[in-house]
């Protein structure tokens, strides 16, 4: 029998503690210093928001006057681009999704799909600014409208939607499937009334958070001309608009020449955090509710 040397064992034991309490040390300091910065940067912009949101900052038009400017354009604008974004995403995300997890034959071109789409999941936001501009702006001739900002949008969260569609439907337990062929149903059938049902949470999840991640994007809209101009409000989806990142980012340049911008600047970004935490809480909501286990 081979002789273990305690004394050997002890100090390896030793090391190895130490370089995991390192190891600990160092992830925890990561975390912190993350942590502070978001605090300061939260702390900092609802100090300067402090007295400037009131109802008026609600439902006031943009003005050059400081103590008369809302934000009731950029709201409208906001709403509007999303009733775009939405219905093109999920749509087409979802399909997109269906098509690749159900039908799509496992093959050079399903992975040729599947690794294109990915990689455009981290392509920067301003690169579908410009491919906006050019096919729907310049291309198509429609615009700084809210129907090129909505489709430039779409363009930019489509692969983040589709990525989740697919994670969800491929989550669906295959046995579900194969009870619904047992039953007679057809591949539409089984998809439409076994796999969405049960799908349904993680895509709809999918596609909130992407509609996020939507709302809170400048890169694309200015570069397809988007406004942060005195513009009348939108009624439609032909119509010039604004958003309110894009009003945050004029306003902040602005406070170089009027100190009072800065103050709305921070008074929007509330507001806008606001709707990402409401739009983020209500993703977790139909997570939690919604999800069935198998």
């Amino acid at each position: 029998m081979k002789y273990i040397d305690s004394a050997q064992v002890e100090k390896k034991m030793g090391s190895r503690l130490l370089k995991n309490m390192f190891a600990k040390n160092i992830f925890l300091l990561a975390t912190l210093i993350g942590l502070v910065v978001l605090v300061v940067l939260i702390y900092r912009v609802f100090a300067d928001s402090i007295g400037w949101i009131d109802f008026n900052f609600l439902t006031n038009k943009l003005s050059t006057d400081p103590e008369k400017a809302g934000i009731m354009g950029a709201i409208t604008g906001t709403l509007w681009l999303m009733l775009v974004v939405a219905p093109v995403t999920l749509f087409l995300g979802v399909g997109t999704a269906i098509y690749l997890e159900e039908y799509a034959k496992k093959g050079k071109l399903q992975s040729f799909i599947q690794t294109n789409i990915s990689n455009l999941a981290g392509v920067p936001s301003i690169v579908f600014g410009l491919l906006g501009l050019t096919v729907f702006v310049r291309g198509i001739s429609l615009g700084a409208i809210v129907l090129a900002g909505g489709l430039t949008m779409s363009l930019l969260v489509l692969p983040v939607v589709v990525v989740a569609a697919q994670e969800a439907i491929r989550a669906v337990p295959q046995y579900l499937r194969e009870a619904s062929y047992g039953m007679g149903a057809t591949k539409w059938q089984t998809i439409k009334n076994v796999v969405l049902p049960a799908a349904l949470p993680g895509i709809l999840t999918g596609v909130i958070l992407a509609l996020s991640r939507a709302i809170g994007e400048t890169a694309p809209l200015t570069v397809i001309g988007i406004p942060a101009l005195l513009i009348p409000l939108p009624d439609g989806i032909f119509d010039k608009f604004t958003v309110m990142p894009l009003q945050i980012y004029y306003w902040t340049i602005d406070a170089a020449l009027v100190a009072e911008y800065a103050n709305l600047a921070a008074a929007t970004i509330v507001i806008l955090l606001l709707v990402l935490f409401l739009m983020n809480s209500i993703a977790i909501f139909i997570r939690n509710k919604f999800q069935q286990r198998f």
